[in-house]
């Protein structure tokens, strides 16, 4: 592999990989571990949190505060989404924090039905680095992401963990369909945590990984301790996968994601599982606290290969063997 590629030399990284955003298991000190280690930190949704925000002004300053601890820990770019819930309307003030803090890689979750090219527009013009992930990527979102301006596209498979794909598309499926599509750098995403996996993704047309599930198991991490070692315990074949809003979700074994997974073998709608996920606060519960009676914890297909807690640097390192 070339050292240098289109996606190191569009965010000013050592390495062509990302650190995903996810939700309550990232903060300031992780994030930055990340980015200090050649790639693409990346604070999630209630980054460093421990509770719910009541107001969009807490949102802002928590967001805002997070950024800055970032900053102190790190000179290296580092990325925020600007979706931070499914609350579209904040969307536009969080765009304006993200260009007042300076920061310089912005995340959107690109959502069917919503028209981001005036978004783009405004992160562009700030000179802001638009990393586009569709929820459900298909040719014609690729195509979109490109023609609004995305300067790098990640395209998901159904291996990742959180919220996955509605089509039952495959990783190393997706690569090739979306890179074929478009000309600007693919991103592959759901199930790579080791360098089979990396090396896979570039033969069929990536130039970079967007990784989740392994940083978890890190040392850096602030998840919950028995979820790294309950991630380094178990492997793809254990975990359980359920219907739920938008389309599926899948998780390491618990009490609680049993129970959900019972609601959806005795017919419950998707709506009402939603509900008990989400309402529950499952994932922050089960990920964040530890509380597997209580909680879930999502993780992708890539869970089988990771063995060990590691630091974030190693596993980075480990990820990107040939670009060293």
């Amino acid at each position: 592999m070339n050292k240098k590629n289109r996606v190191t030399e569009v965010l000013g990284i050592k390495y062509p990989i990302i650190q995903g955003a996810m939700s309550w298991v990232t903060n300031a000190e992780f994030v930055a571990a990340v980015s200090n280690a050649g790639g693409l930190g990346m604070l999630g949704p209630h980054a460093g949190q421990k509770t719910n925000p009541k107001s969009l002004e807490e949102i802002t300053n928590r967001l805002r505060s997070e950024i800055r601890k970032v900053k102190q820990l790190t000179n290296k770019p580092f990325a925020v989404p600007v979706m931070l819930s499914n609350d579209l309307t904040t969307v536009d003030v969080i765009a304006d924090l993200l260009i007042e803090e300076g920061v310089e890689v912005v995340l959107i979750n690109g959502i069917e039905g919503y028209e981001f090219e005036p978004l783009a527009k405004k992160l562009k013009s700030n000179n802001i680095k638009i990393i586009y992930r569709a929820l459900n990527p298909s040719v014609e979102n690729a195509k979109y992401a490109e023609k609004i301006g995305a300067d790098i596209l990640v395209a998901t498979g159904f291996d990742e963990g959180g919220t996955v794909p509605d089509k039952i598309i495959g990783t190393f499926s997706i690569i090739p369909m979306i890179s074929d599509a478009v000309n600007i750098p693919v991103m592959a995403a759901g199930g790579i945590a080791d360098l089979r996996a990396v090396r896979a993704s570039f033969a069929l047309g990536a130039e970079g990984v967007f990784a989740g599930t392994v940083f978890i198991a890190t040392e850096e991490n602030p998840a919950a301790k028995n979820v790294k070692q309950l991630i380094v315990d178990h492997t793809a074949s254990d975990l359980l996968i359920f219907r739920t809003n938008p389309a599926y979700y899948r998780s390491i074994p618990t009490p609680y994601s049993q129970e959900l997974l019972e609601m959806d073998e005795r017919g419950d709608s998707r709506d009402e599982i939603a509900n008990k996920m989400y309402g529950e606060q499952g994932l922050k519960v089960g990920m964040l606290d530890g509380d597997i009676q209580r909680g879930y914890i999502t993780v992708g297909n890539g869970i089988s290969y990771i063995k060990n807690i590691r630091p974030v640097k190693e596993v980075v390192e480990e990820l990107m063997y040939d670009f060293n």
